[in-house]
């Protein structure tokens, strides 16, 4: 008999959706539907078709041309540097089973844990897929520590195998596009593979970079990356490390300014804008953007709302200091990949495209890639009608040489 004295537990009150004005919700936080694409499939559908992005989704850029110069295969492992929303990783898994396993990789401690949630609710466990808190400069530790983790598990196995893939890996010399098809001669696993090498495999058979930065963090105010509407700025990738732009702002003296908005966004009114910009306090990006035009009077709005993206743009790359771990990951990437492995890097300006398109000319003639992409592919006019926001985008690839090269260089490098 139950105990008519125990307390009745108190219901929770239902608690109303906060209302918004007008008959569309305007701010980021109020469109809960598009925050929701499985729940709200029909009005998803709506803005996609629009050619908007949902807020808090992003739209993967080149999909089908990327898979087709990396040519992903059954078993093999490759690693997307920069995970973002998990689009490119979610269209590379499925060309990589059975047997293969992909790396994501991302500094961004907001957005990591939730695409990590979506590819496992895909159906990819951690046999096939793991997340990294990490930007793309730190691939060669992340290489290494998942190959030691693959040996600690094979009890001694090769560190290149997984154990019980029995997928494909082309040969050496046998990736050529657009076909992606193995050579008859490849190995049709990770352990014959190594069987027929001399020294195990310690690097991805294929590599993606997509260095823009996602809609999820241009479009969420609270990240400080947005031109247009308010919000702290901020423009930190990692929010836990580092100093805001507002920060960066206040600190740097008018010439280093100069020099960083030419370099980073070929500026061409550094002059004016450093000494209206260096050692004042904008505590928003609206009142940050409210000074860049006031300072260029004279530009018409069109011209003046591309000035505020090339000075928001010139931050954000300092900030982040995205050149220097740019450059690391380009000096480390020929050790990072197999021999016949492949890479694909996605550049949204000329600052990191002229840094890859450099990269990969001086590996080829050093000998360090077979081959690489002598012409950028750009998204068809489809694409760019569908996704405004492809629009800059440049896609170049390359090859790994079938030669060594010692992956402790990059370690070491």
């Amino acid at each position: 008999m139950s105990d008519s004295s125990s307390p009745t537990p108190t219901p929770t009150p239902h608690r109303r959706r906060p209302r918004y004005s007008g008959k569309n919700p305007r701010r980021f936080e109020e469109k809960y539907k598009e925050h929701d694409p499985q729940r709200y499939a029909e009005t998803v559908a709506k803005v996609l078709a629009a050619g908007k992005t949902p807020a808090g989704t992003h739209r993967p850029i080149l999909v089908a041309e990327i898979l087709e110069v990396l040519a992903p295969q059954p078993g093999e492992v490759a690693v997307d540097c920069t995970l973002g929303y998990g689009g490119h990783a979610e269209a590379m898994l499925a060309r990589l089973q059975p047997g293969g396993r992909l790396l994501g990789l991302d500094a961004d401690p907001i957005e990591l844990p939730k695409t990590e949630a979506r590819i496992r609710a895909l159906g990819f466990g951690p046999e096939f897929f793991s997340a990294h808190r990490s930007n793309f400069a730190g691939l060669p530790q992340v290489l290494a520590t998942f190959f030691s983790s693959l040996a600690a598990a094979a009890g001694g196995e090769c560190p290149g195998a997984i154990p019980g893939s029995a997928g494909v890996s082309p040969a050496s010399s046998g990736f050529q596009l657009p076909t992606g098809r193995r050579d008859a001669g490849a190995p049709r696993s990770f352990m014959e593979r190594e069987k027929n090498s001399q020294s195990a495999a310690t690097g991805a058979d294929v590599i993606l970079a997509d260095l823009g930065v996602s809609s999820m963090q241009i479009d969420d105010p609270a990240r400080g990356f947005s031109v247009k509407l308010a919000g702290p700025l901020d423009m930190r990738m990692n929010p836990q490390r580092g100093q805001p732009a507002s920060a960066f702002l206040e600190k740097i003296s008018s010439d280093k300014l100069a020099v960083l908005l030419e370099e980073n966004a070929d500026e061409p009114h550094t002059a004016v804008l450093a000494p209206a910009l260096a050692g004042k306090v904008f505590a928003t990006t609206t009142a940050l953007a409210a000074a860049i035009r006031t300072a260029l009077p004279r530009l018409n709005q069109e011209d003046g709302s591309l000035a505020v993206r090339r000075v928001f743009q010139a931050l954000r790359i300092a900030v982040n200091d995205e050149f220097s771990a740019l450059d690391t990951f380009l000096r480390n990437l020929p050790a990072c990949l197999n021999p016949g492995g492949r890479v694909a890097i996605l550049t949204f300006h000329s600052g990191e495209d002229r840094r890859v398109k450099k990269a990969f000319a001086a590996g080829l003639r050093d000998g360090l890639y077979a081959d690489i992409a002598h012409e950028v592919i750009r998204p068809t006019a489809e694409e760019r009608n569908a996704n405004p926001r492809s629009a800059p985008a440049k896609l170049r690839w390359a090859r790994r040489a079938a030669g060594e090269y010692a992956f402790s260089t990059a370690q070491s490098a």
